[in-house]
């Protein structure tokens, strides 16, 4: 089998192994976008390969720069980063409706994180800085904006169905209601 398609079965099986949520609307349309059935395990694993970079950043920045507390100020907010990652995989497993707002949450972590780290970074490092942010930083903050934009298309797809199969009606068009 190609690597692609052994890529695909796994993440087949990680789908069977998580339940989607409890969420009316996953009854009427279920998101079954490979990419959000592939940012679920994916999110989940980065946020557990940020534990180990954390815990590393918390001994190595110094405990002062220009300003007191330096290192807590960069490990909460990768400990942030992490939370909100992890949560974001968990929504898209699930299927949940808090996929769009975690995903809207951990682009601006992202887009946040590249910033600080070009403009702070010192000036032998600041190549790297700019690397990581074009290469990983930037890239996954602009999935995540997708995310957030398809699960909001989604949902409002789910809206329109909805009221299709309550009503009857055209979704658009409000039921005169008579009187009695």
């Amino acid at each position: 089998m190609d690597p692609l398609g052994e890529a695909e079965e796994a993440a087949d099986k990680v789908d069977r192994l998580i339940p989607r949520a409890r969420e009316p609307e996953n009854a009427v349309l279920a998101d079954n976008a490979r990419i959000v059935r592939w940012v679920g395990p994916a999110f989940i694993l980065f946020s557990l390969i940020l534990l180990p970079w954390t815990i590393y950043l918390s001994y190595t920045l110094p405990s002062h720069q220009v300003s007191a507390d330096y290192d807590i100020a960069w490990v909460g907010f990768d400990i942030m980063q992490m939370l909100v990652l992890a949560s974001t995989g968990y929504f898209a497993l699930r299927r949940s409706r808090y996929l769009a707002p975690a995903a809207a949450a951990m682009a601006t972590l992202l887009m946040v994180d590249a910033w600080f780290d070009v403009v702070t970074s010192p000036p032998d490092q600041r190549m790297l800085s700019i690397a990581l942010a074009a290469l990983i930083e930037l890239p996954l903050a602009a999935l995540c904006v997708w995310l957030s934009y398809h699960s909001e298309q989604l949902a409002e797809q789910r809206v329109v169905l909805l009221l299709r199969r309550g009503s009857g009606a055209h979704p658009h068009r409000p039921r005169r209601r008579t009187r009695r």
